[in-house]
């Protein structure tokens, strides 16, 4: 795969730069990529969406905490309690269990659709970028978060719908990201400096950027935006010709950092859907607490998000 077809010529040199900093702390000691997948699945966590009677409680209005304040609880969850809304921008407004796409996972019969209309404030249009989220349960289900001393991972399909079927407009349209926690450090006082410790939430992932022809563009495509690099910069990643299923996947070393795969179809990750790996925002992983998708759109109160369909999200340790 050709991780620079498809990009202008300063992203191409954004993304050199990003390889040559993650190539120097290679150097420095860091830890090699490990491939999403490996080592043993936590069947606690994660769906196949098998269950013919697989059922999502919505619970609307929903959450809106980010915006208003608002988190209206209860939260919607899967009968099942896998899959759960979250309380900070809430759930897509169509969350049903469907067939599975062509072209899928050998055998599987079911996947997970999510849709959005309202992704802000519910039924307040802003007419501006907003987001749903949907959580996969990983630490009430296993009790605690993890560690990256057991070098989690995380593996998801990802069904691409064909381009005139995506909401047609340039930007973001959906998202697997990571919730993880690290401790910055920063001196304080001009004449008697001390470090100030403060734990920090951050949520790196792979985004899905719709580049829309209608928009003046040759043609429609979609690419993989990386966040974040060491400076909290998104990293353009490969170029999306090809629709129909994608395996996306990220994985959190002991060292701190955090590992992203990409690879279209639906076998198994291997080390050559390596896309870069990076420090996000200069934090180095401590907690990994769940992973969680991000349904984008518009939010002007008429049109509807990207139809996105998910299949198998799952968990692997390398480290019991």
């Amino acid at each position: 795969m050709n991780l620079c077809s498809g990009l202008s010529r300063g992203a191409t040199c954004r993304w050199v730069l990003s390889a040559v900093m993650f190539w120097c702390g290679a150097q420095q000691g860091a830890a090699a990529p490990l491939v999403p997948g490996t080592g043993y699945r936590i069947t606690e966590v994660g769906d196949d969406f098998e269950e013919e009677d697989w059922k999502f409680e919505t619970h609307f209005p929903k959450s809106s905490t980010n915006l208003d304040g608002e988190s209206r609880l209860p939260i919607g969850e899967s009968t099942n309690g896998r899959i759960y809304e979250s309380s900070y921008r809430g759930e897509p407004d169509v969350v049903k269990r469907v067939a599975t796409p062509p072209g899928g996972l050998p055998g599987s019969q079911g996947a997970l659709l999510m849709r959005s209309l309202y992704t802000g404030i519910p039924g307040v249009p802003t007419r501006e970028f907003q987001q749903d989220d949907l959580f996969v349960n990983v630490s009430t289900r296993l009790g605690a978060p993890l560690s990256p001393a057991q070098s989690p991972s995380i593996v998801v399909r990802v069904f691409f719908p064909p381009f005139d079927q995506w909401e047609q407009r340039t930007g973001s349209s959906f998202a697997v990201r990571a919730d993880l926690e690290a401790t910055s450090h920063r001196d304080t006082g001009r004449f008697f400096r001390r470090q100030m410790s403060k734990v920090e939430s951050y949520w790196p992932g792979l985004f899905v950027q719709f580049n829309c022809k209608r928009d003046g563009r040759d043609h429609d495509s979609a690419m993989l935006l990386i966040r974040a690099d060491e400076m909290g910069h998104d990293v353009p990643g490969p170029e999306i010709t090809q629709t129909g299923w994608w395996t996306l996947g990220m994985s959190f070393t002991p060292d701190g950092m955090v590992h992203y795969y990409a690879s279209p179809g639906v076998d198994r990750l291997t080390p050559a859907d390596h896309l870069g790996s990076y420090t996000p925002y200069g934090f180095r992983t401590q907690k990994f607490s769940s992973f969680f998708f991000n349904i984008v759109n518009r939010n002007d109160g008429r049109t509807w998000s990207t139809e996105w369909v998910i299949d198998d999200p799952a968990l692997y340790v390398l480290h019991r």
